[in-house]
């Protein structure tokens, strides 16, 4: 009966906080009604431990049975209110997120903030609709921890988590306390590259070589622009510069031979592939212009990136594949 009336509790107060309802949005407080406390199952076999020791002061008349009785339940009531405060007034706050690949494990940070003079500990914090592996922290007065959630992504897109549940048991283990939160934190997955894809499209259409603009014969060096890439630094005549005299980081310089650009087209795979399949192709040309430094012109739909290299115009080609024909965050 006393399990049954546990589960059912769990139940109702996991389906009555709302699921689909406005994101928690900058830090939030766990407030006192965001906090929710029942026995565990030790406090269970505690209650019923109780009731025999109080069946029996009563039949045998025992004065101290009823003194243990009574302290024993003393003890438990402060482990509840104990229990209870480990977990109110804690503050949450997402951390930083960072794009991954479908298929890999996307990563979102969580800072649980103790801005109170009452050390909390062994607060756990996982997805409450996933079953990921717990994460148990100990925060000091007046400090924060960070805690790192993991999820698995399987498609592209925009991965939301599920509710944190933050949940302890501390200090006896007589009671578990928990609170509900649903960050507003969303990762960029984009789509997996496709393995064993064709080579880059070095060949134009009709057997014409095509030949990478600003590639082909070098032009000497110009000062560092945000988004160059490492492939392509002078570090010969970067390592000459003095900086107490106003050396700075500059880039080897290519002027093309007047042929064409490298082009990465959504539209000149063929049609006889689907659409996922051409985006990890497409992904996997992305990858690959960026190992061997080559800067890519990219046109995918009413997307057009001019040519270009470096962290930032990947970053850009991979948003814009992962965002094929879908929408972008609310």
């Amino acid at each position: 009966m006393a399990l049954a009336l546990r589960g059912w509790l769990r139940r109702t107060t996991g389906t009555w906080l709302p699921r689909g309802g406005a994101l928690d949005a900058g830090e939030v407080v766990i407030s006192q009604r965001r906090v929710f406390i029942v026995p565990s199952r030790a406090g269970l076999g505690f209650v019923l431990l109780l009731a025999v020791l109080l069946v029996g002061s009563v039949n045998y008349g025992l004065g101290l049975g009823f003194g243990l009785t009574f302290l024993a339940l003393s003890c438990a009531l402060v482990d509840m209110v104990a229990t209870y405060r480990n977990l109110a007034q804690l503050r949450l706050q997402q951390g930083r997120t960072a794009p991954v690949f479908a298929g890999e494990v996307a990563q979102f940070e969580l800072h649980v903030i103790n801005r109170t003079r009452l050390a909390r500990y062994a607060v756990r914090a996982d997805f409450a609709d996933w079953l990921d592996a717990r994460h148990v922290a100990d925060i000091a007065a007046g400090t924060q921890a960070t805690v790192t959630l993991t999820l698995p992504t399987t498609a592209r897109g925009w991965a939301a988590p599920a509710r944190v549940k933050l949940s302890t048991r501390f200090p006896l283990g007589l009671f578990v306390a928990w609170s509900y939160w649903r960050p507003a934190a969303q990762v960029l997955v984009y789509p997996r590259p496709e393995d064993g894809a064709p080579g880059l499209p070095l060949q134009g259409g009709g057997g014409n070589s095509v030949r990478t603009a600003g590639y082909d014969d070098f032009a000497g060096v110009r000062n560092y622009q945000a988004g160059d890439s490492p492939r392509q630094m002078a570090w010969r005549q970067i390592a000459r510069l003095d900086p107490s005299i106003g050396g700075q980081l500059v880039t080897k310089h290519f002027e093309g031979g007047g042929g064409d650009e490298l082009v990465l087209d959504f539209d000149r795979l063929p049609r006889t592939l689907d659409v996922e399949l051409r985006l990890a192709r497409l992904t996997r040309w992305v990858l690959d212009a960026e190992s061997r430094a080559l800067p890519y012109a990219f046109h995918l739909g009413a997307v057009r990136i001019d040519a270009g290299s470096g962290a930032a115009h990947q970053a850009a080609c991979l948003r814009a594949l992962a965002l094929y024909g879908i929408e972008g965050p609310a």
